[in-house]
């Protein structure tokens, strides 16, 4: 079975819906974290990624800083996490200069994607300092929000180990989109 079917099958048996197409995997993602599952999904980024020269991992406090953790260990490199800027624009997010420059090759990981806004702040966050994006990596995308089609239309390569289409909370049914496999 490959990592996206398990992530998958893990979300069926253990994730929760709620009204208003809200998704909880508390249990397993990010509240408590399996760690397990963390490694299969930091080996399937690392097969996904292996083409690109990546030096930092960047997440975004507080919930991506465990899968990031475990993603970095099979880059090799270190993690660094944005905080999410005190402001008026909820987007805001911050990191220091010292920490994302020039030389840097990052990837980005998170772990969900639904309107895109918080990535769209780590990504200008990358190209304000003058390093380069070289991938996304997404625990659960909702493929049903703008967010995906939106970065994908910036020309950035952006893996959703699993992407939901459809959420019915009265039938407790997630309809997942069929992905091509990268093997």
């Amino acid at each position: 079975m490959n990592d996206m079917k398990l992530l998958e099958e893990r979300i069926r048996k253990d994730g929760i819906l709620k009204e208003g197409n809200v998704l909880k995997v508390d249990n397993f993602l990010n509240h408590q974290m399996d760690i397990e599952l963390f490694n299969e999904m930091g080996k399937e980024w690392k097969k996904l990624f292996a083409d690109k020269n990546i030096n930092k991992v960047l997440t975004i406090e507080a919930s991506g800083i465990g899968i990031a953790c475990i993603v970095a260990q099979y880059f090799n490199v270190p993690v660094v996490f944005a905080k999410k800027a005190q402001s008026i624009n909820i987007d805001g997010v911050i990191v220091s200069k010292k920490y994302i420059g020039p030389e840097d090759h990052v990837l980005i990981i998170d772990d969900f994607l639904a309107n895109g806004c918080a990535l769209q702040g780590l990504i200008q966050l990358v190209e304000d300092a003058g390093a380069t994006v070289e991938g996304i990596g997404i625990a659960i995308e909702k493929g049903f929000q703008q967010g995906g089609e939106i970065i994908r239309n910036k020309g950035i390569k952006l893996e959703s180990l699993a992407i939901v289409d459809g959420m019915n909370p009265e039938t407790g049914e997630i309809i997942f989109r069929k992905q091509k496999q990268s093997y």
